[in-house]
């Protein structure tokens, strides 16, 4: 026997496309719920006055996928932070909101917010809103299947959680691409692994005082990993005195393994570094470093573990 789930996550399209991806999932219907309007068309709930959301009504087999784990899929299919709002829809039809069909879905969608919000994956809040189902306004035809029939990528995030990086040996030598799940840890889970200075700077993306760090001044030969997940970050191989005060390199070992976004905490404009497999904070990167590259990864020495090079 099949059930049903409700999901908005901004523009319905990319939603119903991506959950149609999903194994145990038998249909996916785009549509409106939530608002005053009976029977509303596309234009009327454009009008940001309806009080409808763009939604994805899944009928799904539990035999095969359970509602947790859709749950699960749709927090990873879109930014669950934004407030009324995806990307560059804006207005209350693209809010995030979960239309629960049982007591038992409310339980279950609370319990996977609530453990998301205290993982540290997010840095803000996340606004998705748990409200009872309404009535299911199914939307026009055209917009049914709509990336199917036009040929087009959905435009939502993959459809899970894994990252490409590179791995090294603690040789510092390159042994080969591979897929790996992201890590998501609750703050509770981080606080017993990290020390509380690495657990600041790391997963709070706090800093360490100029010239305090352990690596700042470390001169060995080796590799230096990411202190969450073990990820390999940078060679020793690329790193010079900067007089900064912070270990600075003018590479890092992989691209791959880094990921970038822009930082405008403290009146500032700036790069900031993640590792890509954990999300771990490890500094900036500046665009005074030396040849050849010409850039200055600045990285907090609470969030490296360096392996010395056999």
């Amino acid at each position: 026997m099949t059930e049903k789930a409700t999901f908005a996550a901004g523009c319905f399209w990319g939603v119903e496309s991506a959950f149609r991806q999903l194994q145990g999932v038998t249909d996916a219907t785009v549509g409106y719920m939530g608002g005053t309007l009976a029977n509303p068309t596309y234009k009327d709930v454009c009008t940001d006055r309806t009080g409808h959301a763009e939604v994805c009504q899944v009928t799904f087999d539990p035999a095969v996928v359970s509602y947790e784990k859709l749950t699960e899929f749709f927090f990873k299919i879109h930014d669950p932070t934004q407030v009324n709002r995806q990307g560059p829809d804006v207005g209350t039809q693209y809010r995030s909101a979960i239309f629960y069909h049982s007591p038992e879905q409310r339980r279950i969608a609370a319990a996977v917010k609530a453990r998301l919000d205290k993982s540290g994956k997010y840095k803000q809040p996340i606004a998705t809103a748990i409200e009872p189902a309404k009535e299911f306004w199914r939307a026009e035809e055209y917009h049914q299947r709509y990336f199917e029939k036009h040929g087009l990528p959905s435009c939502h995030v993959p459809v899970d959680d894994s990252v490409k990086i590179v791995e090294f040996n603690d040789a510092g030598e390159r042994t080969g691409v591979v897929t790996v799940e992201k890590i998501v840890k609750t703050d509770a889970e981080w606080r017993k692994q990290l020390t509380p200075e690495q657990f600041e700077i790391t997963r709070r993306g706090g800093t360490e005082c100029a010239f305090t760090g352990a690596l700042w001044k470390h001169h060995e030969k080796g590799l230096f990993r990411c202190v969450c997940c073990g990820t390999a970050l940078f060679s020793s191989d690329a790193k010079f005195e900067s007089g900064t005060g912070w270990p600075s390199f003018f590479q890092p070992v992989a691209p791959e393994n880094i990921e970038t976004r822009t930082d405008t905490s403290h009146g500032m404009t700036r790069t900031e570094l993640l590792c890509r497999r954990c999300g771990a904070h490890l500094g900036h990167v500046f665009d005074d470093g030396p040849k050849p590259t010409g850039q200055r990864y600045c990285i907090n020495s609470a969030s490296l573990k360096f392996v010395k090079k056999p």
